[in-house]
Protein backbone atom coordinates (compact mmCIF):
# COMPACT_ATOMS: atom_id res chain seq x y z
CA UNK A 1 0.00 0.00 0.00
CA UNK A 2 1.27 3.50 -0.85
CA UNK A 3 2.34 5.49 2.18
CA UNK A 4 1.18 8.83 3.53
CA UNK A 5 2.73 11.61 1.45
CA UNK A 6 2.82 9.67 -1.83
CA UNK A 7 2.10 12.14 -4.61
CA UNK A 8 -0.98 11.63 -6.77
CA UNK A 9 0.85 11.01 -10.05
CA UNK A 10 3.08 8.35 -8.51
CA UNK A 11 0.07 6.75 -6.82
CA UNK A 12 -1.82 6.60 -10.13
CA UNK A 13 1.16 4.98 -11.89
CA UNK A 14 1.64 2.42 -9.10
CA UNK A 15 -2.04 1.49 -9.34
CA UNK A 16 -1.72 1.15 -13.12
CA UNK A 17 1.13 -1.35 -12.75
CA UNK A 18 -1.21 -3.74 -10.94
CA UNK A 19 -3.06 -4.36 -14.22
CA UNK A 20 -1.15 -6.03 -17.04
CA UNK A 21 -3.69 -4.86 -19.62
CA UNK A 22 -3.54 -1.19 -18.59
CA UNK A 23 -2.64 1.19 -21.40
CA UNK A 24 -2.03 4.30 -19.33
CA UNK A 25 -5.04 6.13 -20.74
CA UNK A 26 -6.92 6.33 -17.44
CA UNK A 27 -3.75 7.42 -15.67
CA UNK A 28 -3.34 10.35 -18.08
CA UNK A 29 -7.03 11.18 -17.67
CA UNK A 30 -6.77 11.29 -13.87
CA UNK A 31 -3.60 13.38 -14.08
CA UNK A 32 -5.45 15.88 -16.29
CA UNK A 33 -8.21 16.07 -13.65
CA UNK A 34 -5.64 16.77 -10.97
CA UNK A 35 -4.06 19.55 -13.03
CA UNK A 36 -7.42 21.18 -13.82
CA UNK A 37 -8.58 21.17 -10.22
CA UNK A 38 -5.29 22.60 -8.96
CA UNK A 39 -5.88 25.59 -11.22
CA UNK A 40 -9.48 25.88 -10.00
CA UNK A 41 -8.19 25.78 -6.42
CA UNK A 42 -5.85 28.67 -7.18
CA UNK A 43 -8.78 30.75 -8.49
CA UNK A 44 -10.91 29.86 -5.45
CA UNK A 45 -8.15 30.97 -3.07
CA UNK A 46 -8.10 34.37 -4.81
CA UNK A 47 -11.88 34.76 -4.78
CA UNK A 48 -11.91 37.74 -2.41
CA UNK A 49 -9.13 39.58 -4.26
CA UNK A 50 -9.50 38.83 -7.96
CA UNK A 51 -12.58 39.66 -9.99
CA UNK A 52 -14.13 36.20 -9.72
CA UNK A 53 -17.00 36.78 -7.30
CA UNK A 54 -20.59 37.42 -8.32
CA UNK A 55 -22.66 36.43 -11.35
CA UNK A 56 -21.85 36.52 -15.05
CA UNK A 57 -25.38 37.60 -15.98
CA UNK A 58 -26.09 34.43 -17.95
CA UNK A 59 -28.23 31.39 -17.10
CA UNK A 60 -27.11 27.76 -17.59
CA UNK A 61 -29.07 24.79 -18.91
CA UNK A 62 -30.37 24.13 -15.39
CA UNK A 63 -32.06 27.54 -15.31
CA UNK A 64 -29.54 28.75 -12.71
CA UNK A 65 -27.64 32.02 -12.75
CA UNK A 66 -24.00 31.34 -13.61
CA UNK A 67 -21.41 32.52 -11.10
CA UNK A 68 -18.11 33.85 -12.44
CA UNK A 69 -16.20 31.03 -10.73
CA UNK A 70 -18.62 28.51 -12.28
CA UNK A 71 -17.66 29.77 -15.71
CA UNK A 72 -13.93 29.81 -14.92
CA UNK A 73 -14.01 26.27 -13.50
CA UNK A 74 -16.00 24.99 -16.48
CA UNK A 75 -13.51 26.42 -18.98
CA UNK A 76 -10.54 25.01 -17.07
CA UNK A 77 -12.07 21.54 -16.93
CA UNK A 78 -12.96 21.57 -20.63
CA UNK A 79 -9.48 22.80 -21.58
CA UNK A 80 -7.54 20.23 -19.55
CA UNK A 81 -9.83 17.23 -20.06
CA UNK A 82 -10.51 17.90 -23.72
CA UNK A 83 -6.86 18.60 -24.42
CA UNK A 84 -5.68 15.44 -22.67
CA UNK A 85 -6.89 13.31 -25.60
CA UNK A 86 -8.32 10.71 -23.19
CA UNK A 87 -12.01 11.62 -23.38
CA UNK A 88 -14.23 10.99 -26.37
CA UNK A 89 -17.00 13.11 -24.87
CA UNK A 90 -17.35 15.59 -22.01
CA UNK A 91 -20.62 16.54 -20.32
CA UNK A 92 -20.62 19.55 -17.99
CA UNK A 93 -23.43 20.75 -15.76
CA UNK A 94 -23.07 24.09 -17.51
CA UNK A 95 -23.70 22.77 -21.04
CA UNK A 96 -26.88 21.42 -22.59
CA UNK A 97 -25.17 18.80 -24.77
CA UNK A 98 -21.89 16.86 -24.55
CA UNK A 99 -18.76 18.18 -26.22
CA UNK A 100 -16.81 15.80 -28.48
CA UNK A 101 -13.24 17.20 -28.60
CA UNK A 102 -11.18 16.57 -31.72
CA UNK A 103 -8.28 15.38 -29.56
CA UNK A 104 -10.44 12.57 -28.16
CA UNK A 105 -11.82 10.99 -31.33
CA UNK A 106 -10.01 7.72 -30.56
CA UNK A 107 -10.28 7.98 -26.76
CA UNK A 108 -11.59 5.17 -24.52
CA UNK A 109 -13.51 7.21 -21.96
CA UNK A 110 -16.29 9.72 -21.45
CA UNK A 111 -16.68 12.03 -18.46
CA UNK A 112 -19.55 13.89 -16.81
CA UNK A 113 -18.74 16.57 -14.26
CA UNK A 114 -20.02 19.41 -12.13
CA UNK A 115 -17.18 21.94 -12.43
CA UNK A 116 -18.11 23.84 -9.27
CA UNK A 117 -20.66 22.36 -6.88
CA UNK A 118 -22.17 24.65 -4.24
CA UNK A 119 -22.19 27.86 -6.28
CA UNK A 120 -24.42 29.68 -3.78
CA UNK A 121 -21.61 29.35 -1.22
CA UNK A 122 -18.89 30.96 -3.37
CA UNK A 123 -19.39 34.53 -2.20
CA UNK A 124 -19.46 33.63 1.51
CA UNK A 125 -16.26 31.52 1.66
CA UNK A 126 -17.97 28.20 2.40
CA UNK A 127 -16.55 24.93 1.02
CA UNK A 128 -17.35 24.17 -2.62
CA UNK A 129 -16.09 21.48 -4.97
CA UNK A 130 -15.77 19.65 -8.28
CA UNK A 131 -17.41 16.25 -8.93
CA UNK A 132 -16.60 13.84 -11.78
CA UNK A 133 -17.76 10.50 -13.16
CA UNK A 134 -15.88 8.46 -15.80
CA UNK A 135 -17.35 5.69 -17.96
CA UNK A 136 -15.97 3.68 -20.84
CA UNK A 137 -16.92 4.76 -24.33
CA UNK A 138 -19.33 2.21 -25.83
CA UNK A 139 -21.11 3.45 -28.95
CA UNK A 140 -19.28 6.76 -29.23
CA UNK A 141 -22.58 8.65 -29.01
CA UNK A 142 -24.51 10.58 -26.36
CA UNK A 143 -26.12 7.27 -25.35
CA UNK A 144 -22.86 6.34 -23.59
CA UNK A 145 -23.84 8.66 -20.76
CA UNK A 146 -26.88 6.53 -19.95
CA UNK A 147 -24.94 3.65 -18.44
CA UNK A 148 -25.82 2.76 -14.82
CA UNK A 149 -23.57 4.12 -12.11
CA UNK A 150 -22.17 0.68 -11.37
CA UNK A 151 -20.39 0.81 -14.75
CA UNK A 152 -18.24 3.77 -13.71
CA UNK A 153 -14.53 3.12 -14.07
CA UNK A 154 -13.62 6.05 -11.81
CA UNK A 155 -15.38 8.73 -9.81
CA UNK A 156 -14.40 11.38 -7.34
CA UNK A 157 -14.50 14.94 -6.16
CA UNK A 158 -12.28 17.80 -5.09
CA UNK A 159 -13.34 19.86 -2.07
CA UNK A 160 -12.02 23.42 -1.82
CA UNK A 161 -12.15 24.09 1.91
CA UNK A 162 -9.75 24.71 4.78
CA UNK A 163 -7.49 22.50 2.68
CA UNK A 164 -7.96 21.25 -0.87
CA UNK A 165 -8.61 17.53 -1.09
CA UNK A 166 -9.03 15.21 -4.06
CA UNK A 167 -10.91 12.00 -3.21
CA UNK A 168 -11.36 9.32 -5.86
CA UNK A 169 -11.84 5.63 -6.57
CA UNK A 170 -11.28 3.36 -9.55
CA UNK A 171 -13.21 0.53 -7.90
CA UNK A 172 -10.35 -0.51 -5.64
CA UNK A 173 -11.13 1.49 -2.50
CA UNK A 174 -11.29 5.22 -1.85
CA UNK A 175 -8.20 7.37 -1.34
CA UNK A 176 -7.88 11.03 -0.41
CA UNK A 177 -5.08 13.41 -1.39
CA UNK A 178 -4.44 16.82 0.16
CA UNK A 179 -2.94 19.60 -1.94
CA UNK A 180 0.36 20.84 -0.53
CA UNK A 181 0.48 24.44 -1.81
CA UNK A 182 4.19 24.72 -1.07
CA UNK A 183 5.02 22.20 -3.80
CA UNK A 184 1.78 22.27 -5.83
CA UNK A 185 1.17 18.54 -5.45
CA UNK A 186 -1.68 16.35 -4.22
CA UNK A 187 -0.23 14.07 -1.53
CA UNK A 188 -1.86 10.95 -0.10
CA UNK A 189 -3.36 11.88 3.27
CA UNK A 190 -6.36 9.56 3.66
CA UNK A 191 -5.55 6.05 2.36
CA UNK A 192 -8.33 3.49 1.98
CA UNK A 193 -11.14 5.57 3.48
CA UNK A 194 -13.83 3.54 5.23
CA UNK A 195 -17.07 5.20 6.26
CA UNK A 196 -17.97 4.39 9.90
CA UNK A 197 -20.96 1.97 9.95
CA UNK A 198 -22.78 3.74 12.78
CA UNK A 199 -22.58 7.48 13.44
CA UNK A 200 -25.38 9.62 14.87
CA UNK A 201 -25.29 12.45 12.35
CA UNK A 202 -27.94 13.36 9.80
CA UNK A 203 -27.59 15.96 7.06
CA UNK A 204 -30.45 17.46 5.06
CA UNK A 205 -32.23 20.79 4.62
CA UNK A 206 -34.91 20.73 7.30
CA UNK A 207 -36.45 23.97 5.99
CA UNK A 208 -38.16 21.74 3.40
CA UNK A 209 -39.68 19.41 6.02
CA UNK A 210 -43.29 20.54 5.38
CA UNK A 211 -42.88 19.31 1.78
CA UNK A 212 -41.45 15.88 2.66
CA UNK A 213 -43.13 12.51 2.62
CA UNK A 214 -44.60 12.03 6.15
CA UNK A 215 -42.50 8.87 6.56
CA UNK A 216 -39.32 10.92 6.15
CA UNK A 217 -40.52 13.51 8.66
CA UNK A 218 -41.18 10.70 11.13
CA UNK A 219 -37.78 9.09 10.45
CA UNK A 220 -35.95 12.37 11.07
CA UNK A 221 -37.92 12.93 14.25
CA UNK A 222 -36.91 9.46 15.40
CA UNK A 223 -33.26 10.27 14.72
CA UNK A 224 -33.54 13.36 16.89
CA UNK A 225 -35.08 11.30 19.68
CA UNK A 226 -32.23 8.80 19.30
CA UNK A 227 -29.66 11.53 19.93
CA UNK A 228 -28.54 12.30 16.37
CA UNK A 229 -26.84 15.63 15.63
CA UNK A 230 -27.80 17.73 12.61
CA UNK A 231 -25.02 18.88 10.25
CA UNK A 232 -25.85 20.58 6.95
CA UNK A 233 -23.60 22.81 4.83
CA UNK A 234 -25.58 23.13 1.60
CA UNK A 235 -22.77 22.10 -0.74
CA UNK A 236 -23.05 18.44 -1.76
CA UNK A 237 -19.28 17.98 -1.93
CA UNK A 238 -18.79 19.32 1.60
CA UNK A 239 -21.73 17.39 3.07
CA UNK A 240 -20.74 14.11 1.43
CA UNK A 241 -17.07 14.60 2.34
CA UNK A 242 -18.01 14.97 6.00
CA UNK A 243 -20.29 11.94 5.77
CA UNK A 244 -17.56 9.86 4.14
CA UNK A 245 -15.04 10.76 6.85
CA UNK A 246 -17.27 11.01 9.92
CA UNK A 247 -20.21 8.76 9.00
CA UNK A 248 -23.93 9.35 9.36
CA UNK A 249 -26.38 9.98 6.54
CA UNK A 250 -26.79 12.66 3.86
CA UNK A 251 -30.20 13.09 2.24
CA UNK A 252 -31.53 15.18 -0.60
CA UNK A 253 -35.05 13.79 -0.95
CA UNK A 254 -37.81 14.47 -3.41
CA UNK A 255 -40.58 16.69 -2.05
CA UNK A 256 -43.92 18.14 -3.09
CA UNK A 257 -42.19 20.94 -5.04
CA UNK A 258 -39.45 18.77 -6.59
CA UNK A 259 -40.86 15.32 -7.29
CA UNK A 260 -37.59 14.16 -8.89
CA UNK A 261 -35.30 15.77 -6.35
CA UNK A 262 -32.75 18.43 -7.31
CA UNK A 263 -29.39 16.70 -7.61
CA UNK A 264 -28.22 15.46 -11.02
CA UNK A 265 -27.94 11.73 -11.45
CA UNK A 266 -24.97 11.59 -13.84
CA UNK A 267 -22.47 13.92 -12.23
CA UNK A 268 -23.62 14.27 -8.61
CA UNK A 269 -25.59 11.24 -7.41
CA UNK A 270 -23.79 8.45 -9.31
CA UNK A 271 -20.17 9.43 -8.52
CA UNK A 272 -20.92 10.08 -4.85
CA UNK A 273 -22.79 6.77 -4.59
CA UNK A 274 -19.79 5.02 -6.15
CA UNK A 275 -17.44 6.47 -3.54
CA UNK A 276 -19.76 5.72 -0.63
CA UNK A 277 -20.21 2.08 -1.68
CA UNK A 278 -16.47 1.68 -2.24
CA UNK A 279 -15.95 2.99 1.30
CA UNK A 280 -18.37 0.43 2.75
CA UNK A 281 -21.50 2.55 2.89
CA UNK A 282 -24.81 2.49 1.04
CA UNK A 283 -26.56 4.85 -1.39
CA UNK A 284 -30.10 4.77 -2.77
CA UNK A 285 -32.03 6.74 -5.39
CA UNK A 286 -35.74 6.46 -6.12
CA UNK A 287 -36.06 3.44 -3.84
CA UNK A 288 -33.28 1.50 -5.57
CA UNK A 289 -29.57 1.08 -4.98
CA UNK A 290 -28.25 4.25 -6.60
CA UNK A 291 -25.58 2.54 -8.70
CA UNK A 292 -28.19 0.37 -10.42
CA UNK A 293 -29.99 3.42 -11.81
CA UNK A 294 -29.19 4.55 -15.35
CA UNK A 295 -30.09 8.00 -16.59
CA UNK A 296 -32.44 8.52 -19.54
CA UNK A 297 -31.69 12.25 -19.83
CA UNK A 298 -28.36 14.06 -19.64
CA UNK A 299 -29.29 16.42 -16.82
CA UNK A 300 -31.78 14.13 -15.12
CA UNK A 301 -32.43 14.85 -11.46
CA UNK A 302 -32.78 12.30 -8.69
CA UNK A 303 -33.33 12.13 -4.95
CA UNK A 304 -30.51 10.52 -3.01
CA UNK A 305 -29.83 9.03 0.42
CA UNK A 306 -26.29 7.92 1.25
CA UNK A 307 -24.05 7.23 4.21
CA UNK A 308 -23.17 4.72 6.91
CA UNK A 309 -24.63 1.32 6.14
CA UNK A 310 -26.24 0.78 9.55
CA UNK A 311 -27.95 4.18 9.56
CA UNK A 312 -28.98 3.81 5.92
CA UNK A 313 -30.50 0.37 6.42
CA UNK A 314 -32.73 1.65 9.22
CA UNK A 315 -33.69 4.79 7.30
CA UNK A 316 -34.61 2.86 4.16
CA UNK A 317 -36.71 0.43 6.24
CA UNK A 318 -38.56 3.42 7.76
CA UNK A 319 -39.32 4.82 4.28
CA UNK A 320 -40.79 1.57 2.87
Amino acid sequence: MAGIGTDLNRFILEEERKYASATGSLSIALTALGNATKQIAARVRMAGLADVLGKTGSVNVQGEEVQKLDDIADRLMLRHLGGSGQFHALLSEEDEEPIFPAEGKDAKYIIAFDPLDGSSNIDVNVSIGTIFSIHRKRSGTTADFFQPGRKQVAAGYVVYGSSVMLVYSTGNGVNGFTLDPSVGMFLLSHPQIQIPPETKIYSLNEAYAPRWDPRLRQAVQQMREDGFSARYIGSMVADVHRTLIKGGVFCYPADSNSSEGKLRLLYEVAPMAFLVEEAGGRATANGREALDVGATELHQRSPVYLGSRGVMDRLMAALE
